[in-house]
């Protein structure tokens, strides 16, 4: 058998980590970015334990561990500052601490451990046709491809996805918008990652590692509603919370970057939340898998879409590295993903459901039922998620973090 190929429609987290991960099973890969340049979305990542694992089982551990971990527990908060629940740092728990990056430093660090001229930028993927001989040919902006397997990781949006499964819903708006911002931490104390709930609002803090804050906030409202100006409206929405939150507001005037003395303001993205509600009925048709956002989308609630998207893409490799063929290993993908995923999508918008009650008497009785769970109970919950294991490597490293990892013992539960 011939070296075999894989077309990975789009070059964001979830595509480029597929096509590492195959390149690294022996497949030959290429990467349609339709964008002429990568460039991480002005964001912050949180790459969990269950991420972390699963890059460290594709040799990228190293490449993701630069600056500080995420130390200290995580919690949420009220907007006078007391603490409603704190849970305990993932290392103690998991064996290996959360890391906070930048998407852009995530970004960077894929695309510098792909194969060289495997990354084809401005070229986007539009469809995808049945070939003789086991093998589907890729229509692009520059011409046809002829693969063995396609990767479709183009995002909520997908073409891919829309061509495959034509009768369904595509995404619904989850009825919350949000901005992002990267801030200076420069001159800031230590700042523990947490998660401020008001009423139908919230807001955000997380330390990355390279010395910047990541802040992110959240409010109800109709689809497509966008304020004159971002930052005078976070300052009316959140100005008033306890500290550090009014400081944090005030550096959106600063660069983002620790490396630039211009002035001028950081870039406030602004997004409404949208999501697959209803999951598709598998991941694969033929030789075509969906991966990341195109397959299951779902509400940033619990922090794990890119995080999702890299277990598919490890998991997709894993299984396209054996001898059952590409169709038979893409309906083991499905089986593999399908379940999980639309468990964790269902989890998340539960808790979003939460996070935007606004009415005084149900968010009084929402905050006392979270005070009143304690800690050791949060943390077990959070094991299906976090406690994720990814199948073997095709290079296990001794001494490596996915060597010394300590896991929990878990079982993925039906209902979460």
């Amino acid at each position: 058998m011939g070296v075999r190929h894989a077309v990975v429609a789009g070059g964001g987290i979830g595509g480029l980590t597929a096509a590492v991960a195959l390149s690294r099973r022996g497949w030959r890969v290429t990467v349609c970015e339709r964008a002429s340049a990568l460039t991480g979305i002005g964001a912050g990542i949180v790459l969990a334990p269950n991420a972390l694992r699963a890059l460290e089982s594709i040799g990228l551990g190293p490449a993701v561990s630069a600056g500080e971990p995420l130390a200290g527990a995580l919690g949420l908060r009220t907007p006078d500052g007391a603490w409603l629940s704190r849970t305990g740092a993932a290392a103690s728990r998991y064996g290996v601490p959360a890391r906070a990056v930048h998407r852009g430093f995530l970004i960077d660090a894929l695309a510098a451990a792909l194969p060289p001229g495997a990354l084809r930028l401005g070229v986007s993927v539009g469809g995808v046709d049945e070939a003789a001989e086991g093998a589907v040919v890729v229509r692009t902006s520059a011409g046809e491809l002829r693969a063995d397997a396609v990767v479709a990781a183009d995002g909520l949006r997908s073409a891919l996805r829309g061509q495959l499964f034509p009768r369904h819903p595509g995404p619904r708006y989850a009825g919350e918008t949000g901005w992002r911002a990267v801030l200076s931490g420069a001159g800031l104390p230590a700042l523990p990652a947490a998660e401020t709930w008001g009423r139908g609002e919230r807001f955000g803090i997380v330390p990355l590692a390279d010395g910047r804050v990541y802040v992110y906030a959240t409010a109800v409202a109709g689809p497509g509603t966008r304020p004159a100006d971002h930052r005078a409206e976070l300052i009316r929405r959140f100005g008033a919370w306890h500290d550090p939150i009014p400081a944090l507001l005030q550096r959106l005037d600063r660069p983002d970057r620790l490396d630039r003395c211009e002035p001028g303001p950081v870039t406030v993205l602004h997004h409404d939340f949208h999501e697959l509600a209803e999951p598709l009925p598998r991941f694969h048709s033929g030789r075509v898998a969906l991966l990341g956002d195109a397959a299951h989308a779902m509400t940033p609630n619990l922090g794990q879409g890119g995080c999702q998207a890299i277990e598919d893409a490890v998991v997709l490799a894993h299984l396209l590295a054996g001898d059952t063929g590409v169709p038979a290993a893409l309906a083991a993908y499905t089986e593999a993903r399908l379940g999980r995923t639309t468990r964790i999508s269902r989890r998340s918008r539960r808790m979003g459901d939460l996070a935007r009650l606004s009415h005084p008497l149900a968010v009084s009785v929402r905050d006392f039922a979270v005070r009143a769970t304690p800690s050791a109970v949060t943390a077990r919950g959070l094991d299906t998620l976090l406690g994720w294991q990814p199948p073997p490597g095709p290079d296990p490293a001794p001494g490596s973090a996915r060597a010394s990892s300590r896991s929990v013992d878990i079982k993925e539960e039906e209902q979460q």
